[in-house]
């Protein structure tokens, strides 16, 4: 098969991190303009693109993975454990934080999840804590005080449930990377975010079914919402990031994919008026500075998706 071309990889990178990080603030929207239910939108969003991942794996990939991938036991239980503990729990908690606070900050505070796992590892002893990783530590550190206090120390910026939800959800995705990486070495990321997609949004149906919601009272404008942070904002992105992979490299992907939290952040300030100060963009640039030096980084921290699925 002919490698794609350097300038599609590009464009299908930097589309995709846009994607992303527009996805987020069209979800705040939609929470704080239209009431819409966290667990309804993410039960949705998740089957839907699931589905559509899976099909896009049928028609464009190797589709005997799609149902070989269950009949290991082992790898079908790792991936029930990685759609309910990783999955799930990265989508509900990235759009709870959204929801109470904004897309900006939930973005921001979910791209901690590196730092989480390279505290884990060396924790675990899997790591030596190196000169750099202080430097990483301290930019993260810096980032989030700036971040969440604009400079104050005696107030918060951003709602307390926000940041506690924004937190978990780092610590969803560091989960979500670490727990992925046996699986991804054996099954194309379509099949594995597919799947764990299906079982993630199968499993929040039961507390917040699909069909319980009166749609009849939805405006218009909702659906085409609904429709962008589906399709352009989970699927089109996430497979746009896999298929850049073919002529980019990781380091090269990860770089890219800070265009998401900015992409987040102007959205939220422009779009939606979001007040943002001057040391919350301080905080921003520690750490957007953060991922550029993981990138560099020459210790390899694991990767599923480089941004995950996840958003």
């Amino acid at each position: 098969m002919k490698k794609p071309a350097r300038k599609t990889g590009l464009i299908l990178v930097t589309t995709g991190a846009v994607c992303w990080g527009v996805g987020g603030t069209a979800a705040q929207k939609l929470f704080q303009q239209y009431a819409v239910d966290v667990s309804w939108l993410v039960t949705l969003r998740l089957l839907v693109a699931g589905l559509l991942l899976l099909t896009v794996q049928f028609f464009a990939k190797d589709r005997s993975q799609i149902f070989g991938v269950w009949k290991n036991k082992r790898n079908a239980v790792q991936l029930l454990i990685f759609g309910l503990l990783g999955m799930l729990a990265v989508q509900y908690t990235y759009m709870a934080s959204i929801k109470h606070g904004n897309s900006a900050v939930a973005t921001l505070l979910q791209y901690l999840a590196p730092v989480m796992i390279i505290i884990y590892l060396i924790l675990r002893k899997q790591a030596v804590f190196a000169r750099q990783d202080m430097l990483t530590v301290s930019l993260a550190l810096a980032g989030c005080f700036f971040l969440l206090t604009n400079g104050s120390v005696s107030k918060l910026s951003v709602p307390a449930p926000a940041i506690v939800w924004g937190i978990l959800s780092g610590i969803a995705l560091a989960f979500y990377t670490l727990y992925a990486v046996p699986l991804l070495k054996q099954y194309d990321s379509l099949v594995i975010v597919g799947w764990a997609m299906m079982i993630g949004g199968t499993a929040l149906n039961f507390v917040h079914p699909v069909w319980k919601q009166d749609i009849s009272s939805l405006k218009p404008e909702v659906y085409l919402y609904l429709a962008f942070i589906i399709l352009f904002g989970t699927m089109i992105a996430f497979w746009f990031y896999i298929e850049s992979l073919q002529s980019l490299s990781p380091k090269e992907t990860s770089l890219l994919g800070s265009l998401e939290p900015l992409a987040a952040i102007v959205t939220a300030v422009t779009w939606l008026k979001e007040p943002f100060g001057f040391y919350q963009w301080l905080g921003t640039a520690c750490i957007i500075g953060m991922m550029i030096l993981l990138a560099f980084n020459k210790k390899v921290v694991p990767s599923t998706s480089g941004n995950t699925g996840r958003d």
